[in-house]
């Protein structure tokens, strides 16, 4: 199946309907708020594929707890509504379920152009970004790969497409493989988005011919696409970030 123009298996797609839409579903709530509902027996960790599915981040002294459709409807009415994300449940028609899964994918995200640039311009990356056309197209097998991972991985970097790539490393990178300069139309440029206390908050590369790749975000439902540069920009554009260019060296 097509999703986001990008081949989908069918065990990827089974998977996330585990993540999206489980029998039972993570609610955030205050520890003394489950002890007086009597869920402190449901309480249970937090993988970052429902995390990711559910926007529970920041969750500070939160606990969660994982409830059935028919729990979940016994919750008061103020405990659902200050749920940060929306909670899905499957349709009896599997078909239906399937189609509500990538509606939620597509939802607000640009479909992956990584088969317009052609055989010839993946060849001419080879030398630079030996890994680019491997990675351009292709969904993560779980959450946690990111933006910083994606630009390190494209430039042969084993295996860093398969973690969350810290600050840390990605800046060492930078400052081993990379000089300042570039431009949006070779081979190689590494777009940097800081905010306003220099921290590195997103990183794209280009490939030529006015295309770039990156990864939106860190979930599951992320994958790492080429755009024309000008999308990449535009989909990077955050206030307070200033975007900077190195080249690949």
């Amino acid at each position: 199946m097509l999703v986001l123009g990008i081949d989908v298996s069918d065990d990827l797609l089974t998977r996330w309907r585990d993540w999206l839409m489980p029998e039972r579903q993570p609610y955030a709530l205050a520890p003394g708020r489950a002890a007086e509902l009597g869920l402190t027996g449901h309480i249970a960790p937090l993988p970052m594929e429902h995390r990711d599915s559910f926007e529970l981040y920041a969750l500070g002294d939160d606990v969660v707890v994982w409830l059935t459709r028919a729990e979940a409807r016994a919750l008061p009415r103020d405990v659902r509504d200050a749920q940060p994300g929306a909670h899905r449940r499957p349709s009896r028609d599997d078909a239906e379920t399937l189609r509500r899964i990538v509606a939620y994918v597509e939802s607000g995200r640009r479909p992956s152009r990584h088969r317009e640039p052609g055989a010839e311009a993946w060849r001419d990356l080879a030398g630079r970004l030996p890994r680019a056309e491997e990675l351009a197209g292709t969904f993560p097998d779980a959450s946690g790969p990111n933006c910083f991972g994606t630009v390190m991985a494209a430039a042969g970097v084993p295996g860093a497409e398969k973690v969350w790539m810290q600050r840390e490393p990605f800046e060492a990178w930078l400052a081993e493989r990379t000089v300042p300069g570039g431009s949006d139309d070779e081979a190689g440029s590494v777009l940097v988005w800081r905010d306003d206390a220099g921290r590195v908050q997103h990183a794209a590369v280009t490939l030529g011919g006015g295309w770039a790749m990156h990864k939106p975000s860190q979930g599951w439902m992320s994958p790492t696409k080429v755009l024309t540069v000008r999308e990449v920009k535009a989909s990077a554009r955050t206030p307070g970030r200033h975007r900077r260019r190195h080249r690949i060296v």
